[in-house]
């Protein structure tokens, strides 16, 4: 009861937050409610040489040289496949020449369209964000500074722990340095041990990037190329179709019809035998392709435990050996590490779902004994952000962070998110041992907060 009491004053709270900010419903009559509006009119048009050519003639040379208009154009055929029509509901103007907008999806939910516009004609775009605003209460105007961003986010965290809804650690960094780094909630309930600024969270499927960089290694190495099939490097592969038509680089961008281990062989199996990357296999891999590889693109479980297997394979090593010499040590990460569910950990928080009742209950049993190459490895908020500094420096390489970074990872009991802008420089790492979107739903908020 005291729950849902909490929670109505909260969302009260956010109601009225978002009432008295100043918004629209139509794009300003200034250069970037004209662009914004421009994108809008190409965007609905569904057609790829509409927005060909908004990115051509309407984004800065400098924005084009990171990504061309053709990477943006393919960009832009996989969210309109997803969202369909956009629908403008709000408009937040800014006087630093950006413009925040919300929009209602035409296939569902709602998402945060930003634009960053030149100052100086011909005021051409030079960064979109876009990021999912599934809670309807979130306040989307910015501080004016880090005091105040620092005073609303400890208020809006304190009344999601006071509702039940948040455990876990917050961290906010600009330019490497932290100015906000606390932890919340209990790491361990039954035995009340309070999480700390270094407990080590499961990242869910966030392994996946550090999957992505062992690849990218690997083919720096010449020890493998994008082009492989996954015959290649795994000859006994139990599905020979996907053997031979299935390449790295599909299984990279999940277009490789392969599907997703999680289901009735996962229910069914005891947990307890998931030790090792190839201990996924009889899970999945014998399965019919969804569909022929390149021609679809579906989130994939399945393809990044393959990608486990190539990186053993073309390593010579296991998957957590060869992602601890080469990941986490170069990059300084020593509290990150796939650890077996069933051997003590000290400073690990355990992880509480609400799935299936009404209250907290420990998420052991659903969990692999061990995590895999498609996540379920452990690490602590201070090291996601070392994990950036690394990708920064050129100490670790992915091509696909070169924009920056918005990843999450979330099962019950498991969510987390890490946020990194390389313009601005500035991450958010939130951890959290409850189900999604506990820790989404903070680091949204803090996104939205953020001061220029």
């Amino acid at each position: 009861m005291k729950a849902l009491i909490f929670l109505s004053i909260l969302c009260l709270l956010l109601t009225l937050c978002l009432a008295q900010e100043k918004s629209e419903t139509i794009f300003p009559d200034t250069p970037e409610g004209k662009l914004a509006a421009s994108y809008l009119k190409a965007y609905n048009s569904g057609e790829d040489q509409a927005m060909m050519e908004f990115f051509r003639n309407r984004v800065t040379p400098e924005a084009l040289g990171r990504s061309s208009a053709e990477e943006r154009t393919a960009r832009y055929r996989q969210l309109y496949n997803r969202l369909g029509a956009l629908e403008l509901r709000r408009v937040f103007p800014s006087p630093d020449g950006s413009l925040r907008t919300l929009m209602r999806s035409k296939n569902g939910g709602s998402f945060t369209f930003e634009f960053d516009v030149e100052r100086t004609p011909p005021h051409r775009m030079v960064r979109l964000m876009v990021d999912q605003a599934d809670d309807q209460n979130l306040s989307l105007s910015r501080k004016r500074n880090r005091a105040e961003l620092v005073q609303a986010v400890e208020a809006f965290v304190d009344s999601l722990v006071a509702a039940d809804v948040f455990s876990g650690v917050v961290l906010i960094a600009k330019d490497g340095s932290v100015f906000f780094h606390k932890p919340y909630g209990l790491a361990d309930r039954e035995r009340r041990i309070p999480n700390r600024p270094d407990t080590k969270f499961n990242l869910g499927s966030i392994n996946k990037s550090f999957t992505k960089v062992a690849i990218y290694q690997l083919a720096a190495k010449g020890k493998l190329s994008l082009d492989d099939p996954i015959k290649k490097h795994i000859p006994d592969y139990p599905n020979t179709e996907a053997a031979e038509k299935v390449t790295i680089k599909h299984l990279l961008d999940m277009t490789s019809g392969i599907g997703d281990f999680f289901g009735q062989r996962y229910m069914s199996t005891p947990k307890e035998k998931l030790r090792s990357i190839r201990d996924y296999f009889p899970l999945f891999a014998d399965m019919p392709l969804q569909f022929q590889p390149g021609t679809g693109q579906r989130y994939s479980n399945g393809g990044y435990i393959v990608l486990g297997a190539i990186v053993e394979a073309a390593a010579g090593t296991d998957y957590y050996t060869y992602v601890r010499e080469n990941i986490f040590k170069p990059a300084g990460m020593n509290s990150s590490e796939s650890y077996e569910k069933d051997k003590p950990v000290p400073n690990r928080a355990l992880g509480y779902t609400r799935r299936g009742g009404t209250s907290w209950q420990t998420n052991y049993e659903t969990l692999p004994a061990k995590g895999s190459s498609a996540g379920g490895g452990f690490s602590t908020a201070e090291d996601m952000l070392r994990y950036t500094r690394a990708l920064k420096t050129g100490v670790l390489y992915n091509p696909d962070a070169e924009g920056g970074m918005g990843i999450a990872g979330g099962a019950p009991g498991i969510n987390a998110f890490l946020d990194w802008d390389p313009s601005s420089d500035e991450v958010i790492v939130v951890l959290a041992n409850l189900d999604p979107p506990a820790a989404e739903r903070v680091a949204r908020q803090i996104r939205m907060w953020l001061p220029r």
